[in-house]
């Protein structure tokens, strides 16, 4: 008998819903300046969020397809000043990557800061595949986007590849909220100078995100009223913590302990 996934599980429990092209999720709910919140959840808790949807909600389809592979690389410091940033929660700070999109093709260069209230504001322009450096224009992207934003950084010259992640992306527009719903996810290392390549991943658990206003939106409520709230996590900095255990991993060592079980 074949196991069922935590995929299987996202795609029975949104089967019912309407499909929403991109072009109209963009429109209705591109949300580049919004409030982030992550809740990671067993299979079976997404099944009873699922449940409770409202049937407005609808499912992100492209070619018949609802789950997509995505790819990320993150690009840090020597001394990962971005990474030190997250750990020790600072009110400004930032994060860049590349994000490729596997199955419909596309990278794209991303700078991510935090502005006032929380929200996170999130720029990015087409680029190249990661490389070892950032290319001049790539460079530059950064480096203006961070001068906008206001926070201090060192140059972007200095930034390398450290750590790629890689998961299955459902997305569904709710009627006041973009929400994910992120399986299979993996970490894994930039290989070093000893070819040192550790990886690790979340095993059947879900990453869920709603993308909204400053206010909760009614998907977060429903997750309350279960007993759920937002948990600590970051594709980047949590994935870097478990797989350095040299670096401090304060934000997320409930998470660890409790769902990951690292």
């Amino acid at each position: 008998m074949t196991a069922i996934t935590a995929a299987d599980v996202v795609a029975r429990g949104l089967a019912p819903h309407a499909a929403v092209s991109l072009a109209e999720l963009d429109a209705t709910a591109a949300l580049q300046t919004r409030v982030d919140r992550k809740y990671v959840l067993t299979a079976d808790e997404v099944a009873d969020l699922l449940a409770a949807l409202s049937p407005t909600t609808r499912v992100l389809e492209i070619d018949d397809r609802r789950t997509f592979t995505y790819a990320s690389t993150y690009y840090d410091t020597p001394d990962l000043v971005t990474f030190h940033q997250a750990a020790h929660r600072r009110r400004r700070r930032y994060k860049v990557r590349t994000r490729t999109y596997v199955d419909t093709g596309g990278t794209f260069l991303e700078v991510k800061t935090r502005a006032a209230r929380g929200v996170t504001v999130k720029e990015r322009v087409p680029a190249e595949d990661a490389g070892p450096r950032l290319t001049p224009d790539a460079a530059g992207f950064v480096d203006d986007r961070l001068a906008a934003a206001r926070v201090t950084a060192p140059p972007s010259s200095d930034l390398r590849p450290v750590l790629s992640s890689h998961y299955r992306r459902t997305t569904v527009l709710a009627p006041d909220a973009r929400v994910t719903l992120d399986t299979d996810l993996t970490w894994r290392l930039a290989p070093g100078p000893d070819g040192d390549a550790r990886w690790a991943d979340v095993g059947g658990l879900v990453v869920v995100e709603t993308k909204a206003g400053t206010a909760p939106s009614s998907v977060d409520r429903l997750l309350w009223r279960a007993g759920h709230r937002p948990d600590r996590i970051s594709k980047y900095a949590t994935g870097l913590a478990v797989l350095r255990p040299d670096l401090p991993d304060h934000p997320w060592r409930r998470l660890r302990r409790e769902r990951l079980a690292a």
